[in-house]
């Protein structure tokens, strides 16, 4: 009786029908590729925040900060990925709105393919990393990539790019950490001989001299001094 009533459904048009059924069920579950791409694109944001915008150096010199002053946990991580983050748009407003003109704008034209939008887009983050990464380090990873020799910095891939520049800012922040640490050294060095000196022998320095660190930074108004000199470095 099933097999009949089948058969009978097929010879009536059933399966025109259930193809249709089929195709309309697909349509509605198709998944746009623009909200594919974007699901990914903040998948990956962390990563590329860390590894293609200047908030390697920025969070390198604000926890160098942190410990010059001996604080320990204040500023708190949460905090100081705040700022660096926040600068960081500040300072990648420019890259952003190339790739926007040169990318998105088009794609959402409908005058290039997703491919050609992705290939437009990655060129003003890769020329930014370029003019901050140093020659030493490009010539490292091409030479590891064992990639041909370009005529150009703008013809190396971004996996020899992207390495370079996270090696020449992690230079970049440890010189402005080192430099940042030599005047709260110079205290901390003259506190200790001044309480060895008079004897003060159970009183630990850091206590006398992480007040006076603060006070010499409040004093110089040493936040505004290192975001204006940090962001005058790029």
């Amino acid at each position: 009786m099933t097999t009949r009533l089948g058969l009978l459904f097929l010879d009536t048009g059933g399966l025109e029908t259930a193809q249709h059924l089929v195709t309309g069920i697909a349509k509605e579950h198709d998944i746009p590729w623009s909200i594919v791409f974007s699901l990914t694109v903040l998948t990956l944001l962390p990563a590329i925040a860390l590894s293609m915008t200047p908030m390697v150096r920025l969070l390198i010199v604000f926890h160098f900060l942190r410990q010059a002053l001996g604080t320990q946990t204040a500023p708190g991580n949460q905090t100081l990925i705040a700022l660096s983050l926040m600068m960081t748009w500040f300072l990648m407003q420019p890259v952003l709105l190339a790739v926007d003109q040169q990318a998105v704008a088009p794609y959402q034209a409908g005058k290039i393919d997703g491919w050609e939008a992705i290939r437009l887009g990655l060129v003003p983050p890769k020329m930014f990393m370029l003019r901050y990464a140093r020659e030493k380090d490009l010539a490292l990873f091409a030479s590891a990539a064992h990639a041909p020799r370009p005529s150009t910095p703008a013809d190396l891939p971004l996996n020899v790019v992207v390495p370079s520049y996270i090696l020449s800012e992690l230079r970049s922040g440890f010189q402005v950490g080192a430099i940042l640490f030599l005047p709260f050294l110079l205290v901390d060095i003259v506190v200790a001989s001044i309480t060895t000196s008079i004897g003060m022998m159970q009183l630990p320095p850091v206590t006398i001299s992480t007040p006076l660190k603060i006070f010499l930074f409040v004093a110089v108004d040493g936040w505004n001094m290192l975001a204006g000199s940090l962001l005058k470095s790029f």
